[in-house]
């Protein structure tokens, strides 16, 4: 299983949990599977084509997927998936 890690702003929709284990071969399965069982998520972190959102960073360990396989990223038991939301704002 692999553990994805849940930031802060989007964990009303995950339980409240900081982190949660899922089992999946790739980046994609194992988003897959998240947003299977905390559906809240899913319009968070896709847009209505099914694609992830600009703004929805995902690392593999450490890792940018966007560098590597995208959502097709083989990943193991045992590694760490992270959920980075870009923030926008400050002073205009």
């Amino acid at each position: 299983m692999a553990k994805v890690l849940i930031p802060a702003a989007l964990r009303q929709y995950a339980g409240g949990q900081r982190e949660i284990e899922v089992s999946g071969a790739t980046v994609g399965e194992i988003l897959t599977a998240l947003t299977g069982e905390h559906g809240e998520l899913r319009k968070h972190l896709y847009n209505d084509e099914g694609k992830l959102r600009n703004f929805v960073n995902v690392y593999l360990n450490d890792d940018d997927v966007r560098y590597l396989d995208r959502e097709k990223t083989a990943a193991s038991a045992g590694d760490t998936l992270s959920i980075v939301p870009s923030i926008a704002g400050g002073r205009a």
